[in-house]
């Protein structure tokens, strides 16, 4: 009792607000009880994915699919009351209802009784999936059209003789209405987004694939998702807030995929001025080495198109070493200016340096170099610096894109902790010893472990904020090239980024990347729970979860590491990854029973999935099961739930006592 009355007397400011909400006994025991019953249901499915790479099919498929649990549970739920190819059907129907209705009914011929036996079925998956959930929580899911007819059907069971014509006749009205194709749809789309409670992203929606802005806008509909922002993000993000290396590069790699749905028909971005100067400057090179990559969309491209992109790719891509060099130059505290390669060429000769070695080139046309400039060849050609500032604009002033990134900066950060489990894209600097290295940011400040994590994400915040200070901005600009290519960057980590040495140097010694100390060291379990500690990870079961390296599962890599404390789940997703790794990569599931890790073959096509029901080949390997089925009293909303509880009994005491009256 004192307890609570010296709480009381400290908080009361507090708890006079919280009053505002709860004005009588009767609504703060409510809401305690309320709340008490929540924390005894079951945990919520997380849904974990990295790596997208703009394969939006793909994307939208282990979505729908929720990485197999949806097949999973009508397999649960059905057993051997219908036929495998029966449940098959039904789980197409529940992914692509409306493309899978179409088909029906070009085949079957007694269409009332296949609606009567199929929204049955649908009722029975949707009971399921909602049944973690309180019926405010899925009252909320569903469609204002069908939003009270679901929850009759829901709450109302065949079983029950006496609300068994009940329940028959919803659906025969649902039918003579002329609703059953909307209702199934609706009823799909819910249990679609019921079946996982939240979805976690850890980063790189972008480059290599087509379809990352419909990734994105998919994503616009989702409410309880995050990101964890990706190499391949944050260099969006740069070209977005004016880094023109970061343009060069997303431009670059754009080509190099043969990938311009994204820029041109996504965002609108004009590549005429580029493909004008490129034909203008490099009509005459074959471009060898700059012709685009055959798995990423290339097989689709005529010779005078590949032609065209080949030469545009180089013209973007001796702009690209120009501006970084300069940037380098303009950032000596780096430690980068040695990648100024462009600035070593000797057009005479045909060789550059690197590490003070001199190589011989494949090619050494460059027209645009000047070896005469202060600036050596880094210097921009006044049709350079035109370019530049035209493609500038164009991603600066892109609303569109401006509208994406504002997504992602909303749902995401560096890293997030979770119920118990540490996820991040990429890496967290180390020393030789194992031991959080430390980084320098802006004014010269040093951070390590989640201080570096914290403040690299304000930094880069600061690029987009018109109120910060011009400098601390220009610097947060600037830096997102350093967390694309920096050594120790955390979304990079490695010795450098030889795309210079791949596109001009034979000599394969040069373009080794040495991976930083986090990848050499993650698989030792030691390095994980020191990793775990300096975040402030608790719990006996916790976990470091990546993305941001494919894992070679052809080659007999394993995804689990460090006796299970670590898990990467580069998705895969992209097709020009599927040669090195043999699989389309790994999503994760967390349900109440615990994590489930699922290995994918690569998508082939939606209209397989509708007509032949080819779902995704999956592989599910259990990654560590309970005892006891997890609630939400452990996890981290049971936490924030327990102390609501805790703040409500202290009102309960001050109504009880006379320090608050209630307000009827």
């Amino acid at each position: 009792m004192n307890s609570y009355r010296e709480s009381i007397e400290k908080d009361l400011r507090y708890l006079e607000l919280l009053a505002q909400s709860f004005p009588t006994i009767a609504e703060a025991s409510t809401e305690i009880i309320n709340l008490q019953a929540i924390l005894n249901l079951p945990k919520g499915t997380e849904h974990f994915l990295a790596d997208l790479h703009g394969a939006y099919p793909a994307f939208q498929h282990v979505l729908k699919n929720a990485s197999g649990n949806i097949k999973r549970k009508v397999g649960e739920l059905f057993g051997n009351e219908i036929r495998e190819s029966d449940k098959r059907e039904l789980c197409t129907l529940i992914y692509y209802p409306e493309q899978k209705l179409e088909l029906v009914k070009q085949n079957e011929e007694d269409m009332d009784d296949w609606y009567h036996i199929t929204i049955h079925q649908l009722v029975r998956v949707c009971r399921d999936v909602s049944s973690k959930y309180t019926r405010s929580k899925v009252r909320k899911t569903l469609p204002p059209d069908f939003s009270y007819i679901i929850q009759e059907l829901l709450h109302e069971r065949t079983e029950d003789s006496d609300k068994a014509a009940y329940v028959k006749m919803i659906i025969n009205s649902i039918i003579d209405t002329g609703r059953a194709d909307d209702f199934i749809i609706a009823i799909c789309n819910v249990i679609q987004r019921l079946v996982i409670d939240k979805l976690h992203i850890l980063g790189d929606i972008y480059d290599r694939g087509p379809g990352a802005h419909l990734i994105l806008d998919l994503l616009k509909q989702y409410k309880n998702w995050d990101i964890q922002w990706g190499n391949h993000d944050i260099l969006w993000m740069g070209a977005c807030a004016g880094n023109d290396a970061c343009i060069c590069n997303v431009i670059r790699l754009c080509l190099r995929y043969a990938n311009l749905t994204t820029l041109e028909e996504a965002y609108g971005i004009n590549l005429v001025p580029l493909a004008t100067f490129a034909m203008e400057t490099y009509g005459d090179d074959p471009c060898t080495e700059f012709m685009p990559k055959t798995n990423g969309g290339s097989e689709h491209l005529d010779e005078k198109d590949a032609r065209l992109t080949a030469m545009m790719h180089k013209a973007i891509a001796i702009l690209q070493f120009k501006v970084e060099a300069q940037i380098f130059h303009k950032h000596p505290e780096w430690g980068m200016e040695d990648r100024d390669l462009i600035g070593t060429i000797n057009t005479e000769k045909g060789t550059c340096m690197v590490d003070g070695k001199e190589y011989p080139m494949t090619s050494c046309h460059f027209p645009t170099l000047s070896s005469s400039s202060t600036t050596g060849g880094s210097a921009l050609t006044p049709e350079e610096e035109a370019l530049m500032q035209r493609l500038h604009h164009s991603f600066t002033v892109n609303e569109k894109l401006r509208k994406h990134i504002k997504l992602i900066f909303s749902h995401g950060c560096m890293y997030s902790i979770v119920n118990h489990n540490l996820l991040f894209h990429a890496s967290c600097p180390l020393n030789a010893d194992g031991t959080l290295k430390e980084v320098t940011l802006y004014q010269n400040k040093k951070y390590k472990g989640k201080d570096l994590m914290h403040y690299t994400g304000m930094l880069i915040r600061s690029a987009f904020q018109g109120d910060t200070n011009p400098e601390e901005r220009d610097y947060g600009i600037d830096y997102f090239l350093y967390l694309w290519c920096g050594p120790d960057s955390i979304l990079f980590d490695k010795s450098k980024m030889a795309t210079f040495e791949r596109y001009f140097i034979e000599d394969k010694t040069t373009h080794k990347e040495e991976k930083g100390n986090y990848f050499k060291l993650r698989d030792n379990e030691e390095i994980c729970d020191h990793i775990l500690d300096a975040f402030g990870v608790e719990g006996p079961n916790r976990h470091i979860i990546n993305g941001h390296v494919p894992v070679h599962a052809a080659d007999g890599e394993n995804p689990i590491k460090a006796n299970g404390k670590l898990m990467v789940i580069d998705g895969g997703f992209s097709q020009p990854y599927h040669k090195t790794t043999g699989i389309a990569g790994y999503t994760l599931v967390y349900h109440s029973r615990g994590f489930q890790l699922v290995q994918h073959e690569p998508f082939t096509s939606e209209e397989d999935a509708v007509k032949r029901g080819i779902d995704i080949k999956s592989t599910t390997q259990i990654v560590e099961m309970t005892a006891q089925r997890m609630l939400v009293a452990d996890t981290d909303v049971g936490t924030e739930l327990k102390k609501q509880v805790s703040d409500l009994r202290e009102l309960l005491y001050a109504y009880r006592h006379g320090f608050l009256k209630e307000k009827r």
